[in-house]
């Protein structure tokens, strides 16, 4: 992805300089750049993580704004950079408010602004929700391919938890390649049990899809388990669940007990990130006193330091990097600028003169 150009000022970098542009890209457009993409969204986050894994990024940490009288609810910055062909730096502000929920509207709502790399002027507004579902999904479903190449490729998926990010999580396993004889689904709510089932048939699955009463049904009857909650700590405890040595994708980071973790390989996307905010790694971090039972990051394992073993229960727990959000951002900035759709803000930038 080569930027000719300086977004933020439209010009080459040996030319004259001129006002900075703002953009502003509403979901519909973001939507319009990513559907039917998901092969290619897959290879972009796969490079994300390398250019992360060889240090050409900057990802601070996550910053939570909690609030007393809304102990569920937060809202989180994720500001980043990321070089390599992206060259981009930029910031991730999502809320989180599960209420939403039962009033009809998504859990999630989020903007991301890009900055230009050379002049740190903002120059994009980006709605985000779908651009934080679709990093989220291609992260599971670039996992699920690297993690499962030492092992039989899973032909049994569970879904514990069927909201969006379920939904999104499905569709790039679909768009990447995956077949499943059978796709379990299980959740606390029966509606969204349905509505997830209902998606499967409307996407036009060949598997049987299989609701199941119970989590533990849904764990010991998948080859491959996807967590996608809004648990906000460890709900599944029992270690015998995972005898059969499964894939998880973690995605929702608080779901298992420590000692469900502690029995079996763990791999993660950031070390520093993910032992934080009581995730399930940092309880084990804090039960054990050290980080022995991490064994490495998804880098680690594409570029070869570290081979999982097909014997032993695999879990994924992604903490979710801000440079994913930038590497998809900026591919959506640019989709919207090849087709000619940037919807620019006039004098969004004013009082551009030092001295008046």
């Amino acid at each position: 992805m080569t930027h000719l150009m300086s977004p933020a000022t439209g010009r080459a970098a040996s030319d004259a300089p001129s006002p900075p542009t703002f953009a502003v890209i509403s979901g519909a457009q973001v939507q319009q750049a990513l559907s039917g993409r998901e092969k290619a969204i897959v290879e972009l986050v796969e490079e994300a993580y390398r250019l992360h894994g060889a240090g050409d990024s900057v990802n601070p940490p996550s910053y939570f704004l909690r609030f007393p009288d809304r102990p569920t609810s937060r809202i989180i910055a994720l500001p980043a950079s990321i070089g390599g062909s992206v060259q981009v730096d930029g910031l991730k502000w999502i809320s989180s408010f599960p209420a939403n929920v039962q009033a009809g509207l998504p859990r999630a709502s989020a903007v991301l602004i890009l900055n230009d790399h050379d002049t740190g002027y903002p120059f994009a507004c980006l709605e985000s929700s779908i651009i934080s579902a679709t990093r989220t999904a291609a992260s599971a479903a670039l996992a699920a391919d690297w993690l499962s190449r030492t092992r039989p490729r899973p032909t049994r998926v569970g879904f514990f938890g069927t909201g969006l990010i379920a939904r999104y999580i499905h569709t790039f396993l679909a768009g990447t390649g995956w077949a499943f004889d059978t796709i379990g689904v299980y959740d606390v709510c029966a509606d969204s049990t349905a509505g997830f089932s209902g998606y499967l048939h409307q996407a036009g699955t060949t598997a049987q899809v299989a609701v199941h009463d119970s989590a533990e049904e849904l764990i010991r009857s998948s080859d491959l388990v996807v967590f996608a909650t809004v648990a906000g700590e460890p709900h599944v405890t029992d270690p015998a669940w995972f005898t059969h040595n499964p894939l998880v994708l973690h995605v929702s980071l608080r779901d298992l007990a420590p000692e469900i973790l502690l029995d079996s390989v763990n791999i993660v996307d950031d070390v520093e990130h993910c032992l934080k905010a009581d995730t399930s790694p940092h309880l084990a971090e804090q039960l054990t006193g050290n980080r022995d039972f991490l064994d490495g990051t998804l880098d680690d394992v594409m570029t070869g330091r570290l081979t999982v073993p097909a014997d032993r229960t695999v879990i994924f727990s992604p903490f979710g990097l801000g440079v994913l959000d930038l590497a998809v951002g900026m591919y959506v900035y640019d989709e919207a600028a090849r087709a000619g759709e940037l919807r620019l803000i006039d004098d969004f930038f004013h009082d551009l003169r030092r001295y008046g």
